[in-house]
């Protein structure tokens, strides 16, 4: 058995599809972010370190040359012939519409390359950025948008500093999706402030607003962010590698069979990562989700249209005080005080 077995995965989708393999080369196109260059904030988000999910590093290559760097790395791992340009260190739609139809057509004119997937913040995409993508859509390229809203919780949004809320996040989604426009969401597990029902009510909004696509990431903490002294105060606790996985599986299950997952783990680099260690092995993640979810005897979909489910107890901590929340409902709800707590970009083959 396979994770691919239990997961509607976007590799699986792509074969499907198109019959062959496609594979996606992550770019840094040398965007930054409003909530850096001082537009909304400065220092970005408090867990930002764009290195952590950059394979380029802080200056990048050209695109010609990350081509050929991502083309050689797929190449030892599958025969995929056919790519789609990722786009995705910072924000991939801050700029002028007609420079970023100059940049995504750069990437476009590559033989091998057959669409576009467009890494953004959702108060980054006007109208005109959305009808740019609907053009090349109709072109018969592959088109995907994909947000980072990663909460649908307003409060745990500022305090991660991330510069927009759910509104945002919602008119954009629904913009999308009237053009046609496939739609991939972020969404982080393990957030300060953050339990169980938190990711289940995201999940229940992000849904609810319509989605294709879900990217599902553990909160890593990384070297020269602010999270990172968060951490260092014991103002901040990671998940542990079995309560990440527990959780991925509990969405998993609640998400409906159509859906594709694009990612449901995330990693960052050893040089760069300070916590928690288990975030450097993927396939150590991955495995783990899938020999869960066989435990369970369970995959996706498959409580999609049941009621909200009892998630598995579970704890955060923010500002050093540690809280279990149970039975579904939030921290706010149920702030039991518990002394001593449980101490790159994933491509499916089929």
């Amino acid at each position: 058995m396979a994770i691919s077995d239990y997961i509607h995965t976007f590799g699986q989708y792509l074969f499907a599809r198109h019959g062959e393999r496609i594979h996606k080369i992550a770019l840094d196109a040398g965007f930054t972010c409003p909530n850096r260059d001082g537009a909304k904030g400065i220092g970005g988000c408090t867990f930002c370190n764009n290195n952590s999910f950059n394979p380029n590093g802080s200056e990048p290559q050209t695109l010609e040359a990350q081509f050929d760097s991502g083309r050689r790395a797929i190449a030892k791992r599958t025969r995929a012939k056919k790519f789609i340009a990722y786009f995705q260190a910072y924000t991939n739609t801050y700029a002028d519409v007609a420079e970023l139809d100059a940049l995504y057509r750069q990437a476009l004119k590559q033989h091998d390359i057959v669409g576009l997937s467009v890494g953004t913040r959702p108060d980054c995409v006007s109208g005109e950025v959305l009808d740019l993508l609907a053009g090349y859509r109709e072109e018969g390229l592959i088109v995907w948008l994909e947000l980072g809203l990663q909460s649908a919780f307003d409060e745990t949004l500022r305090r991660v500093n991330r510069g927009h809320g759910l509104k945002e996040y919602r008119e954009v989604a629904a913009a999308a999706r009237q053009r046609g426009i496939s739609l991939c969401t972020h969404l982080i597990l393990g957030l300060p402030g953050e339990c169980g029902s938190h990711y289940h009510a995201s999940l229940d909004t992000v849904l609810d607003i319509g989605v294709d696509g879900l990217k599902l990431h553990p909160l890593h903490v990384v070297k020269h962010t602010v999270l990172a002294n968060q951490w260092r105060r014991g103002e901040y606790r990671p998940l542990q590698r079995e309560e990440y996985i527990l959780h991925a599986c509990d969405l998993i299950e609640r998400t409906p069979e159509h859906i594709m997952f694009h990612r449901v783990t995330g990693t960052a680099p050893k040089d760069i990562l300070l916590a928690p260690e288990w975030c450097s092995q993927k396939w150590n993640v991955l495995n783990g989700i899938e020999h869960e979810l066989a435990r369970r005897g369970t995959r996706q979909g498959r409580l999609a249209q049941g009621p909200l489910i009892k998630t598995s107890d579970s704890h955060a901590t923010f500002d050093g005080k540690t809280r279990i929340a149970v039975g579904g409902k939030s921290m706010a709800e149920c702030p039991v005080l518990i002394q001593n707590p449980v101490e790159e970009e994933i491509l499916y083959a089929t």
